[in-house]
C-alpha cells in the first residue's frame, strides 16, 4: 500500500482527509491519522486507531495530525506507534509533509461532497477544546469555494455540503464582512445546475436574514437544519457560554417551519454537563419534542483538559451515561414517529454507493437493488426496515 488516511471526527476532517490523499498521493508506505479531540471518547478512538493501524502495517511510517495532535500532543507523541506529528494548522501545506504541492483533484467516494468553507473558532464555550486544536476563525473566499465546488461537480458529485467548525461565522474576517447567506446565494447563482446544497451544523443565533430566507424558501437548499444547540436548559446554556437561549431556538425553528413545513431539524446535545440537575436534564429531554429533533447527535459530557467546564462540579459517569441514553431514546422516538409520516410520500432520493440514499430532509432510504450511485430517483417508501425507509 502507499498512502492510507484514517479520518476521525467531523465532516471538516473528512473533507480535509480527501485533500490529504491528493496531496500525499506520490508517497509510499505512509499512514496518516487525522485525529479528533472533541471528547475524551474521540481521543480514545484516536489512540485505538493508531494502534490498529500500526499492527496492520508494522513497517509503514505513521504520522498523526488533526485536533488531538494539538490538544494531546505530548501524549500522542509519546506513543511508540507514532513516528511524528503534523500541526493541525499546517496539515494541508505541502511543506509540512516535505512533498511537492499538487492540485486537489476530488475523489468522489460518495455522491455528496463536503466543501470546507471555514475553519477555527473565536468563541469560548466552556466545554470545548476546538479553538485549541484549530485556532481562530478563518474563512475561505467566495472564489476559493466556487473553485472547490466546480472541481467536485466535475468529478460527478450531485450534492454539496458546506462544512466548517463554526460555519455561520463565515465571512467575518473577509473584506466587507459578508454573511453566510451571501455565500450560499453566490453558490446557487454560479451553479444553476447544482442539484442539491446542504449546510452542516449552524449556530442559530448567527443565521442572517438572507440565509434564513434561503433556508425557508430555496428548493435547491435542502430542508434540513442542524443546530449547534448543546442544551435545552437556559442555566446550562449560560454555564456553557452559549449565546442563545431555549426560547431563541424554539422561535427560530417555529419561524422556519411556518415557512417550510417539511424542514427536518437536527441538533447537537450534550448530556450530563457539570452542575446539571434532574430538572435541567428534563429541560434537555423536552427540547427534543419541542423542536421535533429527528437527527440528533448526543454527546455524553467528558471533561477536556484546560477548559473551564473541567473545573466545575462533575456528575458521576454513570449519571452522564444514563442521561445520554435517555436523550438518544428521546431522539429515536421522535425520528420513528417522523419517519412513519413519510410512508407513502414520494421522496427525491440521492443514491449513494452503499445501497442507501438520502432524501432532501436527510431521511435515509433503502434503494432498489442495482440503483446506480449518483442518480436522483423518486422513491415512495412503504415501510420502515432496520431503521431505513424502504
Amino acid at each position: 500500500m502507499t498512502v492510507e488516511v484514517l479520518s476521525l471526527g467531523c465532516r471538516l476532517n473528512l473533507a480535509e482527509s480527501e485533500s490529504l490523499r491528493a496531496l500525499l498521493s506520490g508517497e509510499r508506505d505512509l499512514i496518516v491519522v487525522n485525529s479528533c479531540a472533541v471528547t475524551a471518547e474521540a481521543v480514545r478512538q484516536t489512540r485505538q486507531t493508531i494502534r490498529r493501524a500500526r499492527k496492520a502495517r508494522p513497517h509503514a511510517r505513521l504520522l498523526v495530525t488533526g485536533c488531538a495532535a494539538e490538544v494531546e500532543r505530548e501524549a500522542l507523541g509519546a506513543m511508540p506507534e507514532v513516528d511524528g506529528l503534523i500541526a493541525n494548522a499546517a496539515k494541508l501545506d505541502a511543506r509540512a509533509w516535505n512533498v511537492p504541492a499538487r492540485p486537489f483533484a476530488p475523489h468522489v467516494a460518495h455522491t455528496r461532497a463536503f466543501v470546507p468553507v471555514q475553519n477555527g473558532c473565536d468563541h469560548a464555550c466552556t466545554f470545548c477544546v476546538i479553538p485549541q486544536g484549530r485556532g481562530s476563525s478563518r474563512s475561505a473566499s467566495v472564489a476559493e469555494v466556487l473553485r472547490d465546488i466546480e472541481r467536485h461537480l466535475g468529478a460527478g458529485a450531485r450534492e454539496m455540503v458546506l462544512t466548517g467548525v463554526d460555519l455561520t461565522s463565515w465571512g467575518h474576517d473577509l473584506a466587507g464582512e459578508p454573511r453566510l447567506g451571501s455565500l450560499v446565494a453566490a453558490i446557487l447563482e454560479a451553479f444553476p445546475k447544482l442539484d442539491r446544497l446542504r449546510l452542516s451544523s449552524l449556530d442559530g443565533i448567527e443565521i442572517d436574514g438572507r440565509l434564513f430566507d434561503l433556508i425557508a424558501g430555496e428548493p435547491r437548499l435542502m430542508p434540513h437544519l442542524h443546530l449547534s444547540l448543546q442544551s435545552g436548559d437556559d442555566m446550562i446554556l449560560k454555564r456553557m457560554k452559549r449565546r442563545h437561549s431555549r426560547a431563541d431556538a424554539i422561535a427560530l425553528v417555529g419561524r422556519l417551519k411556518a415557512r417550510r413545513p417539511d424542514i427536518a431539524v437536527g441538533a447537537d446535545l450534550i448530556a450530563g454537563f457539570p452542575t446539571e440537575t434532574d430538572a435541567m436534564h428534563a429541560a434537555n429531554l423536552s427540547i427534543v419534542s419541542e423542536l421535533g429533533i429527528v437527527h440528533g447527535h448526543v454527546f455524553p459530557y467528558s471533561p477536556r483538559p484546560g477548559t473551564p467546564a473541567a473545573r466545575m462540579p462533575q456528575l458521576a459517569p454513570a449519571t452522564v451515561k444514563a442521561r445520554a441514553a435517555e436523550l438518544r431514546a428521546a431522539v429515536a422516538a421522535e425520528r420513528d414517529a417522523w419517519e412513519s409520516t413519510l410512508i407513502g410520500t414520494p421522496l427525491e432520493v440521492l443514491a449513494e454507493r452503499d445501497g442507501t440514499g438520502h432524501a432532501p430532509n436527510f431521511a435515509r432510504v433503502r434503494l432498489p437493488q442495482g440503483a446506480p450511485a449518483g442518480q436522483i430517483m423518486t422513491i415512495t417508501p412503504t415501510r420502515i426496515e432496520q431503521g431505513l425507509l424502504a
